[in-house]
């Protein structure tokens, strides 16, 4: 509060606003040295990097000219409000005098930071079964989405944990008991609400926190004009509305989803009456009380509802010699809940063109339950192959019959408190020092029940560590009766953490070549308290380094690296065990990482194209190994276990059609650890091969007709083994993942066009289209059923296979 009061008493109500951009030529290059002169008298020009900021009076009508050796010059007027900021970025030409306005293309200025930049509009054309962010980024190498129904990513052999989110430098949280996609409802990040959206796979700048694998880095606009903007579809609707106030001062945007996968899951092999309900309200806002002090605040509500009642299912595998089907019929149902909420206060003060500094404060709330008892029959049998037999595709002989009984009445409640301090200093045009400081306090409360009951042919079986003598039939068991999985936990934690940062960038130039160089560190502390847990604090540091060097070559060629030590302190479900049980020893997970890149800019056809290759290594120590089920991840919370992860990334994208952006991806991935010095297996993660593709294109006699194409093609990773088994024993990999996206849309009102249609002056944007997802129909695994044969008791893997071909019809617009 101090500090507040410290920033507003320093208020300047200076009369004044302020555009800024960055200046291009056709090609999308930056333009250096373009002259930019106000009828005012105010002037600036732009930097190597084409960008430009210029401070002119408000409320008044003011012509700015925009002039560079080579290129027609652009003349364009403003009148702006008092406070407000403007994006503006004109597109220079040669041969003719003509304004453009395009979207800033940030990917010159990200890429000595290793920053991959994905265009809002691509993000919000391509939407595929989970739309959102990571719809796009599972086509980018490194990225792995096996499961559509989930927003859930995996990078570079990590897991779901060890990703950073943020939106407007505010880190935002998921839900925690989610197990299955089938679960997860919307992706935090709404799309409407969007204006750039930076990806770092790995070796990413102290400024971002302690996980160990990836940052997204999301910014909300700042609305310049009223708005609203509406999707509907056979899978939910959203709607957002941005506005501004006369002066200026206000400015706010806003967004609801609603979400009904239905579609999608009828079409599971498991059939029942299910109610796959998720909305979400979320806000930005921004009040600017002047020039220097502008105060913002991001809020989200979100509610995700599953109810479930399976009645039946029947999977068919085996060979075309041998088929084997598993039919199951269930009793019971599922009861699923996740309610959080969000809010965010970020103060910005502006004491001068230099120096800028910021107070965040946050705050997460989520009450999460998982409550189900299902009562599962099955038989395992033979199938009925006789083409016009009545009884084609059913079991007729049974190698395994038994049942299952599953109940868990789980429910937590998390709440999490952020207040941070974030400054950045300009020492001049080449040079910025950025700091941090960051407290945070974690109170979770968790209530873990489940067991699972299993009879095979009339037994009960027993658990796979159960130690006591059987010697049946010889001699009576007399031991208990015990659930196969039975697991009862309790536990309040309470996690408090300092956190703080400090960095150094600069440009320069050595010889004719341009350089950039990053340093910094990061210090993390944090103790772990709570009922019947001993207290524990742990402290770590992470130096962490970037230089990228551009040649100056007649190729347009970059080259960079980055590394540093990099700690994931343990976060709560990092902390309990397989038994639910919180073990608060648990050490920071450790990685040394060291990625060397490469980006050759070029033109084909005479449009550009960029190749960006990566290659990485990894090294892991005081590893905390753990299962995933689904997109559920079990913790042994120890750190038992060494690890490494190498690989090499590439991707190619550009103009393969002209006037559209389209990418191919590639990826290789080995990872392995050893666990309690057994040797080395691989990670659950090891995902050996990806290959990406993102295509656009449109018809040429009728370019308002638009398709995307979204392939993903990975090679299937480690996984299917039951939850209980020993990974040394089980390094059984799933099927590949196969999965082709098409979506075909009509732009009825083009924004770049006039009509006289009354109708269609009424919108700003107008577009009808249909999707296929999963076109090609194919049969992708998520995880397996263990079958145990009555006669052999051998264990059958069954495949629980994800979404089949669906169709689906959308209408979108903007007012």
């Amino acid at each position: 509060m101090v500090l507040l009061c410290l920033l507003l008493s320093g208020l300047s109500f200076s009369q004044s606003a302020k555009i800024r951009g960055v200046i291009l030529n056709e090609s999308n290059n930056p333009i250096e040295n373009v002259n930019i002169k106000a009828s005012t008298g105010e002037g600036t020009a732009s930097n190597e990097n084409g960008f430009y900021e210029l401070r002119i009076p408000s409320d008044t009508e003011v012509t700015i000219e925009f002039t560079h050796i080579g290129h027609m010059r652009v003349v364009v007027k403003f009148n702006l409000k008092n406070g407000q900021e403007l994006e503006y970025n004109p597109v220079m030409l040669v041969e003719v005098e003509q304004i453009a306005t395009v979207v800033i293309n940030s990917n010159t200025r990200q890429s000595v930071e290793g920053v991959t930049s994905i265009s809002p509009q691509m993000i919000r054309t391509i939407k595929g079964a989970q739309p959102g962010v990571e719809n796009i980024l599972k086509t980018l190498p490194g990225v792995n989405i096996s499961n559509e129904l989930s927003t859930q990513y995996s990078v570079r052999g990590g897991n779901f944990d060890e990703n950073l989110v943020y939106v407007n430098e505010i880190e935002v949280y998921r839900p925690f008991l989610i197990r299955s996609g089938n679960q997860e409802g919307l992706s935090f990040v709404n799309t409407d609400l969007v204006q750039n959206v930076d990806f770092s796979a790995g070796g990413f700048q102290a400024k971002f926190g302690d996980k160990l694998s990836s940052v997204l880095d999301i910014t909300y606009r700042n609305p310049v004009s009223f708005g609203i903007r509406t999707d509907l579809s056979l899978l939910g609707g959203s709607i957002a509305a941005e506005t501004v106030s006369k002066n200026g001062k206000f400015s706010g945007i806003a967004g609801v989803r609603y979400r009904d996968n239905s579609l999608i899951l009828n079409n599971l092999e498991t059939e029942g009456n299910v109610e796959p309900v998720f909305a979400d309200a979320q806000t930005y806002l921004t009040y600017r009380f002047s020039d220097k002090f502008h105060l913002n605040f991001l809020g989200n509500i979100s509610l995700n509802q599953y109810n479930f009642q399976p009645e039946n299912r029947q999977t068919n595998f085996g060979t075309l010699q041998e088929p084997v089907a598993l039919l199951v019929f269930y009793e019971g149902n599922e009861e699923d809940e996740y309610t959080t909420y969000f809010g965010a206060f970020k103060a910005n003060y502006f004491v001068n063109d230099n120096l800028t500094l910021k107070v965040i404060g946050s705050a997460y709330h989520t009450t999460e339950q998982e409550y189900f008892d299902i009562f599962a029959q099955y038989r395992l049998g033979e199938v009925n192959t006789n083409i016009g037999d009545e009884n084609l595709g059913e079991v007729e002989f049974s190698e395994g019959i038994g049942s299952q009984l599953l109940h868990a009445r789980n429910d937590l409640d998390a709440l999490i408190v952020n207040a941070e301090h974030r400054g950045d200093y300009k020492i001049d045009k080449e040079s910025t020092v950025e700091w941090s400081v960051k407290y945070t306090h974690e109170d979770i409360r968790d209530r873990l029940v489940e067991y699972e009951i299993i009879d095979s042919a009339g037994f009960s079986i027993r658990p796979p560590n159960f130690s006591l003598p059987n010697e049946q039939p010889y001699e009576p068991f007399e031991g208990p009766l015990t659930a196969f999985q039975n697991i009862r936990a309790l536990n309040k934690v309470k996690i408090d953490r300092f956190q703080a940062f400090a960095q150094y960038s600069k440009r320069t130039e050595w010889g004719n070549n341009e350089v950039f160089y990053n340093i910094g560190v990061r210090a993390h502390n944090w103790t772990i308290s709570g009922e019947t847990i001993e207290s524990n604090t742990q402290t770590v540091f992470s130096p962490r380094a970037q230089f990228a060097i551009k040649p100056d070559w007649d190729k347009d060629m970059l080259f960079r690296v980055a590394g540093g030590l990099y700690y994931q302190p343990p976060f709560y479900r990092e902390l309990r065990d397989s038994s639910g049980v919180v073990q608060p020893n648990v050490k920071a997970q450790k990685s040394f990482h060291i990625v060397l890149g490469n980006e050759y800019s070029f033109e084909i056809w005479d449009r550009p194209f960029k190749l960006v290759t990566e290659a990485y290594y990894k090294g892991l120590t005081d590893v905390n190994p753990y299962t995933i089920e689904n997109v559920r991840i079990r913790y042994r919370a120890r750190n038992n276990a060494e690890a490494y992860a190498y690989g090499l990334d590439m991707r190619l994208n550009g103009e393969f059609v002209p006037g559209t952006e389209s990418w191919f991806s590639f990826g290789y991935l080995k990872t392995e650890e050893n666990i309690d010095n057994r040797g080395y297996i691989s990670r659950p993660t090891d995902q050996r091969l990806k290959f990406g593709a993102l295509f656009q294109d449109y018809v040429p006699n009728m370019p308002d007709l638009k398709m995307y194409l979204n392939l993903v093609y990975n090679t299937g990773v480690p996984g299917g083994s039951p939850s209980y088994a020993d990974p040394y024993d089980f390094q059984i990999r799933l099927r590949d993942y196969r999965r082709a996206d098409l979506g075909i849309s009509l732009e009825l009102v083009n924004p770049n066009k006039t009509y006289k249609s009354k109708w269609k002056k009424a919108f700003e944007e107008l577009s009808i289209g249909f999707e296929i997802y999963n076109m090609f129909n194919n049969q992708n695994t998520i995880t397996n059923t263990w079958v145990r044969d009555v006669y052999t008791q051998r264990q059958f893997a069954i495949p629980n296979f994800l979404t089949p071909r669906v169709f689906n019809v959308r209408l979108s617009a903007k007012f």
